[in-house]
């Protein structure tokens, strides 16, 4: 593996058709707020634009792949406010707003051209999922966990991440899901079809570099038009 490039959010690395990005928030277990959500789709556009890479992979550091919205910064939105009925016009105008974010990372990633692999180190809850929804392929490690809080959260989960989210597990199941906010591992998902592979935490990153060296191999222009064709189904035509 080539000499990548460390941020305060994310480290990158380059290896001659294929690129890796892993969040690099352990402390925080790779949550996500404004700023993290628009460095990642400052970084999936470098993706695109570049065209030598091949295939990307996404992939956490620490205990999770990417744990979802930031706690804390729910709490500084909501506002130390004794009024329940504010607390929820607040928070009802930053639902607006986050799947919207969200939403706009998801496309881009979505939409690529390069093969893209999620090779999921832990726990991938609400927008971590959500982004897991968007690769071509994914893989975890045994015991991952993956939910949605966010109507908990007093935040509607919508767009194309639900969208797919029902359309891989199907009307009920997806609304246990998001309705319910139910808690799901990586084996039961495997089981459901809403994973590729799921493997011991030792095999995770060897699992995806050889199937992102496989993919690497093969025509670049076949593979984008095939995808973009499967992708159309589930994701809608591609826009840029």
């Amino acid at each position: 593996m080539a000499a990548g490039k460390t941020t305060e959010n994310f480290l990158v690395e380059s290896d001659g058709p294929i690129t890796t990005i892993t969040f690099n928030r352990p402390e925080r277990r790779n949550c996500l707020d404004e700023g993290v959500i628009l460095d990642f789709e400052r970084r999936l556009h470098a993706v695109r634009d570049d065209r030598e890479c091949r295939v990307l992979i996404v992939t956490g550091k620490g205990s999770a792949f990417c744990a979802g919205a930031d706690h804390a910064m729910f709490k500084a939105r909501a506002g130390a406010v004794v009024d329940a009925a504010e607390r929820r016009r607040r928070m009802g105008e930053f639902g607006k707003r986050w799947p919207r974010l969200i939403g706009r990372a998801f496309d881009v990633l979505a939409h690529l051209d390069q093969i893209t692999i999620g090779a999921i180190n832990g726990y991938a809850v609400g927008g971590g999922w959500s982004f897991v929804l968007a690769f071509d392929f994914a893989i975890a490690v045994e015991g991952a966990e993956f939910w949605v809080p966010e109507v908990d959260l007093d935040v509607p989960y919508r767009g194309a991440p639900a969208s797919v989210l029902a359309a891989r597990l199907g009307p009920w199941r997806a609304k246990e899901a998001i309705l319910m906010c139910r808690h799901y591992k990586a084996e039961e998902l495997l089981a459901m079809g809403a994973l590729n592979r799921v493997v011991k935490s030792s095999e995770l990153m060897p699992a995806a570099r050889e199937l992102a060296k496989t993919m690497a191999a093969k025509s670049r222009d076949a593979l984008a038009a095939s995808k973009r064709d499967i992708n159309a189904v589930f994701f809608g035509q591609r826009l840029f």
